[in-house]
């Protein structure tokens, strides 16, 4: 079982930046995914970002041109750097892993983006 807790939210003004990380259990080293996800008050979970073994990326509508997703294997570690966030981005961060066609996920990180 491989357990997954995010950090890094908080409170941020329009235009600032926070870098969200998740800490593994166990290694990652041989999951085939990891990635972020959104959830908006009152919305639907969606994908920000996801990071192949391979080190290939992929983002999401909400986080292209703003976010980075990047892997410590070594560290277990995965980081959302994002960058002008924006109202919208209000929500809870999730990360979650990939490994042998099981899904894991986090609790999740809050970040409220408001002045």
């Amino acid at each position: 079982q491989l357990e997954l807790v995010e950090s890094g939210g908080g409170l941020v003004q329009p235009g600032g930046s926070l870098t969200l990380s998740c800490v593994a259990s166990g290694s990652t080293g041989a999951c085939s995914a990891l990635g972020w996800y959104h959830q908006a008050p009152g919305k639907q979970r969606e994908l920000v970002a996801t990071i192949a073994l391979a080190g290939f990326t992929y983002y999401g509508d909400s986080g292209r041109g703003r976010f980075n997703i990047s892997r410590d294997t070594a560290k277990n570690t995965l980081y959302l750097q994002m960058n002008n966030l924006i109202p919208a981005d209000t929500g809870v961060f999730y990360c979650k892993a990939r490994c042998f066609s099981q899904d894991y996920w986090g609790q999740g990180t809050q970040v409220t983006v408001s002045s």
